[in-house]
């Protein structure tokens, strides 16, 4: 008996998968996480995301511990929602694509009559729907002018099609928060990961004027929320700092910023404020790991929350205050959603996600290491060991996150897990430098002509491998999506000696083509990172060091994926490397999903791209 693909799933060199391995991969599969979303605004439980089909929906939980009551029954996953706050509604908003094109539309779901509305245009990429304090409009950002450009606009649930365009725009701008007398917006234009602005927008002048001219330039500058006497802002930037602190302008006095968490180098990622304006609430990312921090608005003094050490996601005040929700990741369970009582400090539990019947106890955790580099550099990776003895050394996956502005951080892998304990496959995931979290400098290390300098920091782990004895420095396997594709595949075309295989999932090959073919509203903020194509001198560089050009060097098995509906590294980037890798004589596995994007986020698709994974490391990683 073998696994049969998916209808929407084409396959191409990949042999038949016995149908017994891949009913062990699909319990490690089995396992699903739960989402906070939002607390609902009189008092009555919880909006949460999770999975009992295809797919994550939408769910209401009343208590700790209850049934979860499913809201949304679509083919596409939904990951977010937020509440409407006006006192004579029950419904939220939440966001949809169709099959992974990432043309989110906005809906407003309204519970009295289970009705679903859709409030954008049917047709363009929209997001960042922000409710006013009020709940009777909302700012969202969306490419409906000319496709390229994320214009803001106004809209209500009840006549959309008059919505408001409130500014034109060039390049990605969203709202992030309304002031307490809802007469401003402050909204934020993303460059770049180290280079954003801040701009208020008026909205009875129409007016937009720029907040950051008076604040120091080159900076990112992140989550905000208004103070709620609205005298002030408190944000998150890295001004004066390798990190993203917490900062208090006082907007009577456009030069007088404070920093807040000055104490605390390392990152804040998301900020809350309570109702009644008293408190706020913020997480760090230390390390790779999750903080969470209470801070009283009229002292300035903060104290941390007892949270053990996990990732914190999405933590937000109750309606009344009294309590704080978030999700919290473990790397050996799957994501749940907790609260804290306050006044308290008790702890409490909402849901208890399944794991397909598998005992969770002694799945592995990572420990955190630091390797050097070619230039005497730190990188850091977490390293994940099978928990079973073995008298020979363990083979070793290295995976390679995307991006490339993003971070390894050691939250719940099905797939990991089953490596681990299945194959006993030791995995590591670095951080090599362009990564987030370690300071702006570091982010930046691997832009333009700098991009081979992180593929040597794939070269510095291999190094470090050899010198473990545990680990088997002749059996070594490169994985990664996205960018981590493209260091697949960079990694396969410069230490094909030192490794056995690779695996990648919606990677770029060429990045001429790739930023050609991005779309539009990518494009420039692309080139930024990478490069830009259209210069010729660039333009050679980047050729030469695209997979495409240097596939010849590629002496080891591949297996590629890709989401047909890909807008971000479109479906030609995985068949040109396919086709070329394949004419110098290698052996390449493709799949392609007609019904995904940017990866895989479907049950049935995951199951067979799983399967396919765990067959193609028995042939060439494990034999």
């Amino acid at each position: 008996m073998t696994l049969i693909a998916p209808v929407n799933m084409q396959t191409d060199g990949v042999p038949a998968i016995p149908r017994e391995s891949a009913e062990r991969v699909e319990q490690y599969m089995q396992a699903r996480s739960a989402f906070f979303c939002d607390w609902h605004p009189k008092g009555e439980g919880l909006l949460i995301s999770t999975r009992f089909g295809d797919t994550y929906q939408l769910h209401h939980l009343r208590q700790p511990g209850a049934a979860r009551r499913q809201l949304t029954f679509f083919k596409e996953p939904v990951y977010s929602a937020a509440y409407c706050r006006a006192p004579q509604t029950d419904g939220f908003l939440y966001s949809l694509d169709a099959g992974g094109t990432e043309n989110y539309q906005i809906y407003y779901m309204d519970l009295h009559t289970g009705r679903r509305h859709c409030l954008s245009d049917g047709e363009s990429r929209n997001g960042s729907p922000l409710w006013s304090p009020d709940g009777t409009r909302f700012a969202y950002a969306s490419t409906r002018r000319n496709g390229r450009d994320h214009d803001i606009y106004l809209s209500d649930i009840e006549h959309p099609e008059a919505d408001q365009l409130l500014c034109k725009v060039q390049g990605l701008w969203v709202p992030i928060c309304w002031s307490p007398d809802q007469q401003q917006l402050l909204l934020l234009d993303y460059i770049s990961a180290t280079e954003t602005y801040y701009h208020l927008l008026d909205l009875v002048s129409g007016q937009v004027r720029p907040l950051s001219e008076n604040l120091p330039r080159n900076t990112a500058y992140g989550s905000a929320v208004w103070a709620r006497d609205g005298r002030g802002i408190y944000f998150v930037a890295d001004i004066g700092s390798e990190f993203m602190q917490l900062h208090y302008l006082d907007l009577q006095d456009l030069q007088a910023v404070h920093t807040l968490s000055g104490g605390i180098e390392w990152n804040v990622t998301s900020l809350d404020l309570s109702h009644d304006g008293r408190q706020l609430l913020f997480a760090t990312n230390e390390d790779g790991l999750s903080r969470l921090y209470l801070m009283a608005t009229d002292t300035h003094e903060y104290q941390a929350l007892p949270v053990d050490t996990g990732l914190i996601g999405h933590p937000c005040f109750s309606p009344d205050d009294s309590e704080i929700a978030f999700s919290w990741h473990r790397p050996n369970h799957p994501a749940d959603v907790y609260s804290i009582v306050l006044a308290t400090g008790e702890r409490r539990r909402w849901t208890e996600s399944e794991v397909g019947g598998l005992n969770t106890t002694h799945f592995p955790v990572p420990g955190l290491i630091r390797y050097p580099s070619f230039d005497g550099r730190e990188i850091p990776a977490f390293y994940y060991k099978p928990g079973q003895s073995t008298d020979r050394p363990y083979p070793v996956i290295i995976s390679i996150h995307g991006g490339p502005e993003s971070q390894y951080r050691p939250a719940y892998s099905a797939l990991f897990q089953y490596w681990l304990n299945e194959l006993d496959i030791a995995v590591i995931a670095p951080n090599v430098r362009g990564s987030t979290g370690y300071g702006k400098e570091y982010i930046q290390l691997d832009n333009g002509y700098l991009r081979e300098d992180s593929v040597k920091d794939i070269g510095a782990l291999l190094d470090w491998i050899a010198a473990q004895p545990e680990l088997d420095q002749n059996r070594v396997c490169v994985y990664g999506g996205s960018y981590g594709g493209y260091m697949v595949l960079a990694s396969l075309f410069h230490y094909s000696a030192r490794l056995r295989c690779g695996m990648e999932i919606v990677g770029i090959s060429n990045f001429v083509t790739f930023l050609q073919n991005t779309k539009a509203y990518r494009r420039d903020l692309r080139r930024v990172e990478y490069g830009d194509e259209r210069d010729p001198e660039m333009r050679a560089f980047l050729e030469s060091v695209s997979p495409t050009t240097n596939a010849h060097r590629i002496q080891r098995p591949l297996l590629v994926a890709q989401g047909l509906n890909d807008p971000r590294v479109p479906t030609s980037e995985a068949e040109q490397i396919v086709r070329t890798v394949r004419d110098n004589g290698q052996e390449v596995w493709y799949l392609l999903a007609e019904d995904e994007g940017h990866g895989f986020h479907k049950q049935p698709n995951l199951h067979y791209y799983y399967s396919a994974m765990s067959l193609f490391l028995e042939r060439f990683l494990l034999d």
